[in-house]
């Protein structure tokens, strides 16, 4: 790997914590109890995991040049990947299993307010 790339990918991961951190603080502000950030799990991680009220929420944080793309940006594979942690994440916390469930991603264009998708994508869990 050159230089150059590992430079790249250092920045790119930075960016993203950077967007996870604001999406958490902008979550908040909207009501939202965060319980889990970067959740792992052998089947996959989890970016945030929120609660209000009755509704569980996962969170996919994308940082993308504009908002249409980061839409764009969870295909259908990464989304199995994430209903399949999140009930993963369910069988570790049953106290959380009789809540709604609902994915939703935060989209960071770059420039902008964060961009928050509710119903991003249908949980089958």
């Amino acid at each position: 790997m050159t230089s150059e790339r590992r430079k790249r990918g250092a920045r790119s991961r930075r960016r993203g914590r950077l967007a996870e951190s604001l999406a958490v603080l902008f979550l908040r502000l909207k009501g939202y109890r965060i319980l889990e950030r970067n959740w792992r799990s052998k089947l996959g991680e989890i970016d945030v995991l929120a609660r209000k009220g009755h509704l569980l929420v996962l969170v996919e944080v994308k940082t993308r040049g504009d908002a249409a793309l980061a839409r764009g940006a969870v295909l259908a594979p990464q989304r199995q990947r994430l209903i399949r942690s999140l009930g993963h994440y369910l069988k570790t916390r049953p106290e959380l299993a009789g809540l709604d469930l609902r994915c939703d991603m935060v989209a960071f264009a770059k420039l902008g307010w964060p961009i928050h998708l509710k119903d991003a994508w249908r949980p089958e869990v």
